[in-house]
């Protein structure tokens, strides 16, 4: 293949109207922002690209040439911008960059997507003419890569993580548009994420991706390095805004690499701008980055003077329609409306009623939830879904079915149905949404949405790929789990669920911590699911009194007896699942020999005599001593009896990194050596009935108080087996 010649030529006074020739190889140009004009030859009708933007062509000449190859809107983003130039039709625009799907913000701004394939010399503007965007420079190693997306992250410090999971990049020149925008003062807001260039310690952490930011011409930002700005970290959210003032009823955003930062680290071709997400809107709000060099004195007289141009927009903010003199086919749409008009009231009010209807159910179902979720149709699902095929059936509980679905915009979900027999998920349905929505974090899975029409009630989760953590540790023929990859599912877990009790902004006890409601991503991240019991609660607040839910086998004790709920309960929840992630085996298995059944007593039995490494998982041909130790004592500890002697979680990970010594436990809890242990076959048929019917998928609800001695003695099954 024959070697293409690239041309960068922007910026650079060139006048008179393009040559009549050129060489044919040369099939990259760029010729933005200078003075030409004139007629189009002949060429540019090749399969080239070409960016023509901010010249001196009048709309005359680009419609008299044969420029049917040229992406459309040209003419509009000529030096003057002169579509709607002095009438304007728009006060705001919002962009999503470089991907994904339109999307409301928390602060409630619509963002359009920005997926266009931009190459080293493109342009693009909407079909609305709102707003435009203009390319120019090539990563000479990496020449097919216009953007880069990643949506399997979490952004924790920020509200609208799906605002930063795609972004632009450009290798030189990226320029953003806003057109037809009414005079007056904006306040711009910029948002980063840096995607590439990952957190220490390896040395693909080195790079500097390093731009200039210019707004209205005006150099805001010089040097701007977004990993900086994030105080080291990449893959969290930056949000830079400024004050610009629109006089011509355009607004341009420039963000342009000067040649400083690395080229090649962590890969070849790695610099140049990035930006996620871009807003205008009317009025100066409060700024969150100062205009840089200028005193302080002058940046006030500066503020006072611009809040003279500030405006109450008085523009529809819809795009213009074209008006022709058309009597006949106004008439005859007149006489059709009038033959129909009949039949589609009739139509209409059938489906405002059923609207009311639907509006009034999800009113009631979402009553007192103070974010309310993305509402998805049963029908969208249902074609996600495959309506609902087996074959896309990733499994079953008492909640109901869940599947793998892929939407209209390529995101693959899990849709979570709820049984139209299971009257108590009902409860539950609106307690997982209300958990859910309040909280955000890399270890929690996100939910998407829910949808609600008639008596169907769904959940739209995001897909994780390597399923639940108890089919990866128990079933034969599944992922191979080597011993760091255990050790960070422990200490993501252990991060997850201090976040929900001490990190949110309201305080959560999940309930039913167990590893099959532990699911893993594609790179083996586990993330916490499953929030049908989870209990929201006042700080102020010692414990709650509840009816107690769960699963048997990771119930604390506790709450077990007394259904005495704090956020103990799931940490003696997490101590368990430590114990599984360390052996490789289920909390009760009565094919083993009669020491080895529960795990919590056989794991005190290793301990008191110095043999823990025989509890760890045989699958495992290396592991860390020193580190599965510390596992196990943790999890000793947060089994323990009394809530007091079990750590808090936020304890457990400063144990598990390092930043705190693991406490010494002596002695096995009471609920291991004060309670009779007998097979007594009353106890389970007093109450089998009584936990079934308070089950939830795999959970089991015990409600029977519970006495170290007399006629109700339970097995040891019953505090600290069958649970998974």
């Amino acid at each position: 293949m024959p070697f293409s010649i690239i041309r960068f030529l922007g910026d650079n006074k060139l006048t008179g109207a393009l040559p009549a020739q050129k060489i044919r190889s040369l099939q990259t140009i760029d010729l933005s922002y200078n003075e030409l004009s004139g007629n189009f030859p002949s060429w540019i009708n090749e399969n080239l690209q070409l960016n023509l933007v901010a010249n001196n062509f009048t709309t005359e000449q680009i419609d008299q040439s044969d420029s049917s190859s040229l992406p459309s809107g040209l003419n509009c983003l000529q030096r003057n911008f002169p579509c709607n130039r002095g009438r304007p039709i728009y006060s705001d625009f919002a962009i999503k960059c470089g991907g994904g799907r339109a999307i409301r913000s928390s602060d409630q701004i619509s963002y359009e997507r920005e997926n266009e394939t931009l190459g080293p010399a493109t342009y693009f503007m909407t079909s609305t003419g709102r707003w435009a965007v203009s390319n120019a420079g090539l990563h000479s190693d990496r020449p097919n890569q216009s953007f880069t997306s990643f949506t399997s992250s979490q952004f924790t410090n920020t509200l609208d993580s799906e605002l930063y999971q795609t972004a632009r990049i450009s290798a030189g020149s990226l320029r953003y548009y806003g057109l037809g925008l009414e005079n007056g003062n904006y306040t711009v807001t910029l948002h980063f994420a840096e995607s590439e260039i990952l957190n220490p310690p390896t040395w693909r952490s080195v790079g500097r991706r390093v731009f200039d930011i210019y707004v209205q011409g005006i150099r805001q930002l010089k040097d701007f390095d977004i990993k900086r700005e994030a105080g080291g970290r990449s893959l969290a959210a930056v949000q830079r805004r400024f004050t610009a003032q629109v006089s011509d009823n355009h607004l341009e955003i420039h963000l342009f690499w000067a040649g400083k930062g690395t080229c090649c680290v962590p890969i070849q071709g790695t610099y140049g701008p990035s930006i996620s997400a871009i807003s205008a809107t009317p009025g100066i709000h409060e700024l969150q980055t100062p205009i840089r060099f200028l005193n302080e004195a002058f940046r006030t007289v500066l503020t006072l003077l611009s809040f003279s141009t500030d405006f109450e927009p008085s523009v529809s903010n819809q795009p213009p329609t074209t008006k022709k003199n058309r009597t006949g086919l106004i008439v005859g749409i007149v006489v059709g409306v009038g033959v129909i008009s009949l039949i589609s009231l009739f139509a209409v009010y059938y489906l405002i009623q059923k609207r009311k209807q639907q509006k009034a159910l999800e009113d009631e179902e979402f009553m007192g939830i103070d974010t309310r979720p993305y509402t998805f149709s049963y029908s969208e699902l249902r074609a996600a879904t495959g309506d609902f095929s087996s074959s896309n059936k990733l499994g079953e509980g008492g909640f109901g079915p869940v599947y793998k679905g892929t939407l209209e915009d390529e995101r693959v979900v899990a849709v979570k149905q709820l049984s139209v027999a299971s009257h108590q998920g009902k409860s539950q349905f609106v307690a997982e949404i209300a958990t859910i929505s309040a909280v955000q974090h890399r270890n929690l899975v996100k939910l998407y949405g829910c949808c609600i029409e008639g008596d169907r009630r769904l959940l739209v989760y995001e897909y994780l790929e390597n399923k639940s953590l108890d089919q990866a540790l128990f079933e034969k023929g599944s992922l191979y789990l080597d011993w760091p990859t255990r050790f960070q599912i422990c200490l993501g877990v252990a991060k997850g669920l201090a976040y929900l009790h001490e990190e949110s902004r309201v305080r959560i006890v999940h309930r039913d911590v167990k590893a099959s409601n532990i699911l893993l991503d594609a790179d083996l991240n586990p993330k916490i699911s499953d929030f049908g019991l989870a209990k929201l609660y006042d700080d102020k607040q010692t414990h709650i009194n509840t009816r107690v839910a769960g699963t048997i086998g990771y119930l604390a004790p506790e709450y077990a007896m007394r259904g005495h709920l704090t956020e103990k309960a799931d940490v003696f929840g997490f101590g368990v699942v430590a114990l599984e992630i360390v052996s490789g085996r289920t909390n009760s298995d009565e094919s083993l020999e009669e020491d080895k059944i529960y795990l919590l007593e056989w794991a005190w039995q290793l301990h008191e005599n110095k043999r823990e490494t025989e509890l760890v998982d045989a699958n495992l041909s290396e592991f860390d001593v020193e580190e599965v130790k510390k596992v196990i004592g943790i999890a000793l500890l947060c089994t323990q009896t009394s809530p007091g002697l079990r750590p808090s979680m936020s304890r457990a990970i400063a144990m598990l990194t390092g930043d705190a010594e693991v406490a010494a436990v002596t002695s096995r809890p009471g609920y291991l050596t004060d309670w009779k242990f007998k097979d007594t076959t009353t106890f389970m048929s007093d109450h089998s009935s009584q936990m079934q019917n308070s089950s939830v998928g795999t959970s089991t609800a015990a409600t029977t108080n519970y006495s170290p001695s007399g006629q109700d003695t339970p097995m040891l099954s019953d505090i600290i087996g069958e649970g998974r």
